[in-house]
């Protein structure tokens, strides 16, 4: 746990206004707790809340809050894809993720893109607010027990374009359907949806996309 400081006020570069937070988060209950004990400290600020992806971008946009913490899952697009565009759109914003169900696969995604911190919903409000303040200073912080599972997991065989097409085929998605939405052959997808099928040693694109989604490789 990266240690915080006395809860008066932002360290970075002796500046001693608040620390403006978003918080985006799809479970209402969750957000409004947590954004009520947050508000507790002296030194964080909740400038806006967010309940989907696509929210979660327009209020950064408008707010524009020093970190935003966002959930990994949520509707219209996860944590990560609001990272990414948020990394292009809003640099000067520090990101960190919670989820309750991550997996290798999404914290390596996630550092990919810029994300600062990577922290389990079991972490307790103060505990965030200590890593909200690490980050904001620019810091890193990743919990263990996750950078672990990372680390013994290894990378996805997948290249891009053989995760997008398994991501498609996740939820049943007939060939042609897929061929359609990706605009490819139907014959290309087979090809693609055989290797990656292939490199997990599954029996079929089903149980391959089944099993690249539990890695957090889609």
């Amino acid at each position: 746990m990266p240690e915080s400081g006395s809860g008066g006020g932002s360290e970075a570069g002796g500046d001693t206004r608040p620390i403006r937070v978003l918080l985006a988060d799809d479970e209402h209950l969750i957000r409004g707790a947590l954004a009520a004990l947050l508000a507790l400290e002296g030194d964080l600020t909740i400038v806006a809340e967010a309940a989907s992806g696509p929210e979660a971008l327009a209020m950064a946009r408008a707010h524009e809050p020093d970190v935003a913490v966002l959930d990994l899952q949520m509707p219209g697009a996860d944590g990560v894809k609001v990272a990414t565009q948020l990394r292009d759109s809003l640099p000067s914003c520090r990101i960190m993720i919670v989820t309750s169900h991550a997996r290798p696969g999404h914290l390596k995604r996630a550092l990919a893109v810029g994300v600062r911190g990577f922290v389990p919903k079991t972490a307790s409000a103060q505990q965030l607010a200590e890593i909200i303040r690490a980050v904001h200073r620019g810091v890193r912080y990743v919990d263990p027990e996750l950078a672990a599972d990372a680390i013994s997991a290894g990378d996805s065989p997948l290249t891009a374009r053989e995760a997008e097409l398994l991501g498609l085929a996740a939820d049943g998605a007939p060939v042609a359907e897929i061929a359609e939405r990706a605009s490819l052959t139907a014959g290309t997808v087979r090809n693609y949806l055989s290797a990656a099928t292939a490199k997990l040693g599954a029996e079929n694109r089903h149980t391959a996309a089944r099993i690249a989604r539990e890695r957090g490789w889609l």
